[in-house]
């Protein structure tokens, strides 16, 4: 087995932790960290507006599948945490049609929590990608 670190942006590597973690053998397999609305220089945006977050962190999530040489398709395990179900359900038509587009269902598990790591983030998705 070889593991290759996956990092679009050197923030996270400065912080501790690798934005994926490719991991090859009879498949390759991608780990992603939780992505946020984060920008590429590691601050958080559009505080208080949950579709714009959820879009950013869905951009983030690409972003790392792209470095990997994948795409939403490979994905087939995505957590989505969130700090309002509620708030994120009135936005989560964002996230299905992505995926719809791509042609990717993976399986999926929502959680409400208290908070994220930075407090002005409202949504975080992390997955897991098979190609």
């Amino acid at each position: 087995m070889e593991r290759t670190a996956v990092n679009p942006w050197a923030w996270s590597v400065e912080r501790g932790y690798n934005q994926g973690e490719l991991v090859t053998g009879p498949a390759r397999t991608l780990y992603l960290a939780g992505q946020t609305a984060m920008s590429g220089e590691g601050e958080p945006l559009h505080a208080g507006d949950m579709g714009a977050q959820l879009a950013l962190s869905l951009d983030n999530l690409e972003a790392v599948l792209g470095e990997a040489g994948m795409s939403l398709a490979h994905l087939v395990r995505l957590n989505v945490y969130a700090t309002d179900v509620d708030l994120l359900f009135q936005h989560y038509g964002v996230l299905a049609s992505r995926l719809g587009a791509a042609g990717a269902a993976p399986a999926t598990t929502m959680l409400g929590v208290p908070r994220l790591a930075l407090p002005p983030l409202m949504v975080e998705l992390e997955g897991t990608a098979v190609d």
